[in-house]
């Protein structure tokens, strides 16, 4: 029996869910276990370096959106993988060439230069067999990667501290990069059963593939943006608040909002754009609407209950998860809470304007989001010096985008 995309969307974000739900369970227990006895810093530390080194390979992420949507109306993927393989050399290369030395010597994180390399190398692998399964629409071992990337961490971590005798913040670093690897292989192993690896060759550029790389190179800029809204309160909470409030935030906070964005806006990402990107092209606009009515009741009913589970336990649930430092994190995710239904709503919207072809439209609003989080932050501060005001300027930003969105969406259904 065929299935419509409404039903293949469905059974892609349950499935994604619980994948999501058992990946977050395994690398949240582990994050409560390392808050009990390593020390606050150096967790800061450890969190402050990934972050730094995921926003440029992320940035080779925003590829997907433009390998989904061209790969479903083209068939391409010899020329397309090419494409994606040398961007992604060039980006290692030159994130090994600055951003390493900007963590070592400019920012002068106490971080071997070893560790560094290999979360670089290994991150870098993870991102292009994570692209080539979501270009081919390989849904299942997308959701198995899911909760089998914190899996391989935390037995990587095991072995690196107890086995080999590394220290806490050394083992952290090793685990990753081993997690990243042992992912990468399972991911190529797994699609070579399905699909034979693209031959390595010159890339003939025709009409479409210019196409392609204009889109890419937007789509990775739109990544990188995306990214960078959680970076900037990171460093808005490094320039204007003590080590301790940054310890709530990249300890508490921030894993939190990465949770939630897991569960529930990635997979709004990974399913929802390839099946509107069919719809799209042959003109099945009924089903768009319909996918559209079903991810909005989703929304409503997950952002509604957790913002109401925030109001009245907050701080109960920091205090029972964490040590008593970091019972101040409650309010920070108390009003984070309010705005979690506009990254919801925003997934779509923005899968929508991508399935039409409107990436420079998607990047523009990304970087209306960023304005309005920088500027909205020096309001707040006009009004409160505590820390809440960095979450409340992320919220913000996050609700001009959805504003935004949806008055493009709005142009587009009129053109259509």
């Amino acid at each position: 029996m065929k299935h419509t995309s409404l039903q293949r969307v469905k059974q892609a974000i349950i499935a994604g869910f619980w994948a999501s739900l058992a990946s977050i369970s395994v690398g949240f227990l582990f994050k409560l276990w390392l808050a009990q006895w390593v020390a606050k810093a150096d967790l800061a530390l450890y969190h402050t370096v990934i972050d730094i080194i995921s926003l440029s390979l992320i940035l080779m992420t925003g590829f997907r959106s433009s390998m989904v949507v061209t790969y479903s109306q083209t068939k391409q993927d010899v020329d397309i993988t090419n494409i994606f393989r040398y961007s992604l050399i060039a980006m290692v290369l030159l994130t090994w060439g600055l951003v390493l030395p900007y963590i070592k010597h400019k920012l002068q994180l106490n971080v071997e230069y070893f560790q560094l390399v290999g979360i670089i190398l290994s991150m870098g692998l993870k991102v292009y067999f994570t692209n080539q399964i979501a270009m081919y629409r390989l849904y299942t071992i997308s959701n198995r990667v899911t909760w089998l990337e914190p899996l391989a961490q935390v037995t990587s971590f095991f072995l690196c501290f107890y086995a080999l005798k590394q220290t806490a913040i050394a083992s952290l670093f090793y685990s990753m990069t081993l997690s990243s690897l042992i992912v990468a292989l399972y991911m190529y192993l797994k699609r070579r059963k399905d699909i034979a690896t693209p031959p390595l060759s010159a890339v003939h550029f025709d009409t479409g593939l210019r196409s392609f790389m204009k889109k890419s190179l937007t789509a990775s800029m739109e990544a990188g943006a995306s990214i960078l809204m959680i970076y900037i309160t990171v460093l808005l909470t490094i320039a204007y608040f003590s080590i301790d409030e940054l310890g709530d935030f990249q300890v508490v906070v921030r894993p939190m909002i990465t949770y939630l964005t897991l569960l529930f806006v990635f997979p709004i990402y990974r399913f929802v754009l390839p099946e509107v990107a069919v719809c799209v092209r042959e003109k099945r606009f009924d089903e768009v609407q319909q996918i559209k009515s079903w991810l909005t009741k989703v929304s409503l009913w997950i952002s509604g209950i957790f913002f109401v589970v925030m109001v009245f336990a907050s701080k109960p649930l920091v205090a029972w998860l964490f040590p008593e430092q970091y019972i101040k994190a409650a309010p920070v995710l108390m009003h984070f809470s309010m705005f979690f239904i506009f990254m919801m709503l925003n997934g779509y919207q923005l899968a929508y304007i991508k399935a039409h072809g409107y990436f420079t439209q998607s990047l523009l609003i990304r970087l209306a989001g960023i304005a309005v989080l920088v500027g909205t932050f020096y309001a707040y501060r006009l009004y409160t010096e505590n820390v809440v005001a960095v979450i409340l300027a992320l919220g913000t930003g996050y609700l001009m985008m959805y504003l935004i969105s949806k008055i493009i969406e709005r142009k587009i259904k009129l053109m259509t």
